[in-house]
C-alpha cells in the first residue's frame, strides 16, 4: 500500500510540474510587467521561457544518474525542494534576471522528477506489470499540460501571476513533506536530533533574501530601518546591510552544511554523489544540449529557424558533445555507464522518442495558432481551449496503451499510436475556416491526441526493458531529452516549411490597395491572408504527419525485439494500485 501511495504522490508531483510548463502561457504578459519590461518587447520575455527549458532538459541526464546511485525517493524531495526554491524566487522575482533564475530552478526540479519516478515504477514493478504504471504515470503529466493554462487562467481570474508560484511553494514542499513521510524505511535515514545551527541559518538567509527582493516600503521609509537598504557602493540591492546579511548567512549555512557532523544540507554526501555521477561528464552535456536549445529556443520561428547566434550556440554543443564522448570513453565511472544503450530498442526509443516530439509540438503550437488564424482571431483562451479536446484524449490513449502492450508487442502499439497521430493531422490539414466551430473537427482532435497517448508508455517500457536496473535513471532522463530537442528542432523546422507555403500564397494576393477600396473589398482581402494562413497550418501538420509516420516505422524496426508483457487483466489492475 506504501508503494502504490508513494508512486501515486510522485505521478501528483510529475502532473505539476507538467502544468507548471505551461502556466505561463497566459500570465506571460503580466509577468513581463512585473519585472520591468515592456509589454512591447516580447522578443525579451524568451528566457523566461528559455531559462526553464535549458533547466529541465540540460540537467535531466545527471538528475537521472544521481537517482540511479543515490535513490529514487531522495532525488523525488531534492526536486521538489528545487522546484519549491525556484517556485519562491519566481514569486519575489523583481527583474528579469531574478525571474529567469527562479525559472532555472523550476526547470531543474521539474524535469528531475520524471525520471526518477519512471524508474521508481521499474523498482516496484516487475517488466511484465510495468505496462499500465507507466501508461499513468504518462497520462498524468499529459493532464498536467491540460491543467496548466487553466490554472493559471483560474488564478489570474482572482489575483496577480506571482500568486500562481506561491501556490506551486506550497504544494511543492507539501509534496516533498508527503513523500519522505511514505517512503520505505529501507530508503528513510533513523530520526536524530535536527540540526538547530542549520535551521536559524537558513531561515535567517530567507528571510533577508525575500526582504531583499520585496524591499517593504514600510521598512524602507522608516528612518531607522530604511538604513538596511542604502547600498555601500552603486544602487545594487545586494550591496547593502540586508542583502550582505543574506549573503553572510547563506555562506555560513554552506560551510555549516559541509564541516558539521549532521548538518541541515548534507553537502558532503551530495557532492560524493555528484563526483560519482560523474559531474564533469554532466556539465559536458549540459553545454551540448544547452547550445542545442539556446539555438532555437531563442528564434523567432516566424523568420528564422534557429537565432542569428544559433550557429555560434550549434557550434559549441558540437565542441562539448565531442569532448562529452572522449570523456565517457576515458572516465572510471561515465554519467552513461558504458553499454547502458548498447541494445537496439534502448537507444532505439531515444530516436522514437525524437520524431514523437518533433509532431507533438505542431499539435501543441499549431492548433491554437489554426483557431486564432480562423474562428478566434482576437481572443487567445478559446483558441486555446481548443487544443483541450486534443490534449484531453491524449491520457486516455496513455492509460490504454500501457493495457495494450499486455498482449501485443511495445513496437506494434507505439507503431499503430504514432500512424493514427499522423491520420490526426492528415484530417487537419482538410480544415477551412469555419471547421473548428464544427464537430467534424473533434475526430482529427480525438484521434490525434489518442495517438500520441499509445505511443508513450510503450516507449517507456522498450526502454526500461532494454536496459539494467543501475541505469533505469538516465535512461529514462535520455528518452525525456530527446522527446524534448525533438520538440524544439521540430516547431523550428516545420514552421519554415509553414512560412514557405504562406508566402509563396501571399505571392497570388493583389496588394492591399488593389483590393481594400470598400469595406466588402476589405474583407476580401482579410480573407485573403486567413486563406494564406491556412495554407502554411496545412504545410505544417503534413509535417507532423511525416515525422510522425516515421516514428511509427522506427518503432516497428527498433522495438522488434521486445515482446508483449502477458500480463491478465487481473493482475493489470492490481498493478494499476
Amino acid at each position: 500500500m506504501s508503494q502504490r501511495l508513494l508512486l501515486a504522490l510522485a505521478a501528483v508531483a510529475v502532473a505539476f510540474a507538467a502544468a507548471d510548463t505551461y502556466v505561463v502561457v497566459l500570465a506571460l504578459p503580466d509577468m513581463m510587467t512585473g519585472v520591468g519590461v515592456p509589454i512591447d518587447q516580447l522578443q525579451r520575455a524568451a528566457p523566461i521561457v528559455s531559462g526553464f527549458l535549458l533547466g529541465y532538459v540540460a540537467m535531466l541526464p545527471l538528475i537521472g544518474r544521481i537517482a540511479d546511485l543515490r535513490g529514487r525517493v531522495p532525488v523525488l524531495v531534492m526536486a521538489l525542494v528545487l522546484f519549491a526554491l525556484g517556485s519562491l524566487v519566481t514569486t519575489l522575482a523583481y527583474d528579469m534576471p531574478s525571474i529567469v533564475a527562479g525559472r532555472f530552478l523550476q526547470g531543474v526540479g521539474g524535469g528531475g522528477l520524471v525520471p526518477a519516478t519512471l524508474a521508481l515504477v521499474a523498482d516496484l514493478y516487475p517488466v511484465e506489470r510495468r505496462g499500465v504504471p507507466l501508461g499513468v504515470v504518462s497520462a498524468v503529466q499529459e493532464i498536467g499540460s491540460v491543467l496548466g493554462p487553466l490554472f493559471g487562467a483560474a488564478v489570474l481570474a482572482v489575483s496577480d501571476w506571482r500568486a500562481i508560484f506561491a501556490i506551486n511553494l506550497a504544494v511543492g514542499l507539501v509534496l516533498a513533506a508527503a513523500i519522505r513521510a511514505v517512503a520505505p524505511r529501507g530508503s528513510a535515514r533513523r530520526r536524530r536530533i535536527p540540526d538547530l545551527v542549520g535551521m536559524l541559518l537558513a531561515l535567517v538567509a530567507l528571510v533577508a533574501g525575500g526582504i531583499v527582493f520585496v524591499r517593504p516600503p514600510g521598512l524602507m521609509r522608516d528612518l531607522t530601518w530604511g538604513q538596511l537598504f542604502i547600498p555601500f557602493a552603486g544602487d545594487g540591492r545586494w550591496l547593502t546591510p540586508i542583502g550582505a546579511t543574506a549573503i553572510a548567512a547563506l555562506v555560513l549555512l554552506l560551510a555549516w552544511s559541509w564541516f558539521a557532523p549532521r548538518p541541515l544540507l548534507d553537502l558532503r554526501g551530495w557532492g560524493r554523489v555528484l563526483v560519482d555521477a560523474d559531474l564533469v561528464g554532466a556539465l559536458l552535456l549540459a553545454l551540448a544540449l544547452g547550445g542545442v536549445i539556446l539555438a532555437f529556443a531563442t528564434a523567432d520561428p516566424k523568420i528564422e529557424v534557429f537565432s542569428p547566434r544559433g550557429r555560434w550556440y550549434l557550434l559549441g554543443a558540437f565542441v562539448a558533445a565531442v569532448a562529452f564522448t572522449w570523456h565517457v570513453r576515458r572516465a572510471a565511472t561515465p554519467l552513461v555507464p558504458r553499454g547502458a544503450l548498447r541494445r537496439t530498442p534502448a537507444w532505439g526509443a531515444l530516436l522514437v522518442s525524437f520524431f514523437v516530439g518533433a509532431a507533438l509540438i505542431a499539435a501543441l503550437i499549431d492548433i491554437p495558432l489554426f483557431a486564432r488564424t480562423t474562428v478566434y482571431p482576437d481572443d487567445q483562451l478559446p483558441a486555446a481551449l481548443v487544443l483541450v479536446r486534443f490534449l484531453l484524449a491524449l491520457p486516455v490513449g496513455a492509460v490504454l496503451g500501457g493495457y495494450l502492450i499486455r498482449a501485443v508487442s511495445p513496437g506494434v502499439v507505439t507503431a499503430v499510436g504514432m500512424l493514427m497521430a499522423a491520420a490526426g493531422f492528415v484530417l487537419m490539414t482538410r480544415w477551412g475556416l469555419t471547421t473548428i466551430e464544427e464537430p467534424v473537427a473533434n475526430v482529427a482532435l480525438v484521434v490525434g491526441g489518442l495517438g500520441f497517448g499509445l505511443a508513450l508508455a510503450p516507449v517507456n517500457a522498450a526502454l526500461l526493458a532494454s536496459t539494467d536496473d543501475d541505469s533505469h535513471g538516465v535512461a529514462s532522463a535520455f528518452v525525456v531529452v530527446a522527446r524534448m530537442v525533438g520538440m524544439l528542432v521540430g516547431i523550428s523546422a516545420l514552421t519554415t516549411i509553414g512560412l514557405r507555403r504562406y508566402y509563396s500564397e501571399q505571392l497570388a494576393i493583389p496588394p492591399v490597395q488593389e483590393v481594400c477600396d470598400g469595406k466588402s473589398r476589405c474583407k476580401e482581402f482579410s480573407d485573403l491572408l486567413r486563406v494564406a494562413g491556412i495554407a502554411q497550418e496545412h504545410a505544417v501538420f503534413w509535417g507532423a504527419a511525416g515525422c510522425a509516420v516515421v516514428a511509427a516505422v522506427l518503432a516497428l524496426v527498433l522495438f522488434r525485439q521486445v515482446g508483449p508483457t502477458r500480463l491478465s487483466v487481473r493482475d493489470a489492475m492490481g498493478s494499476a494500485g
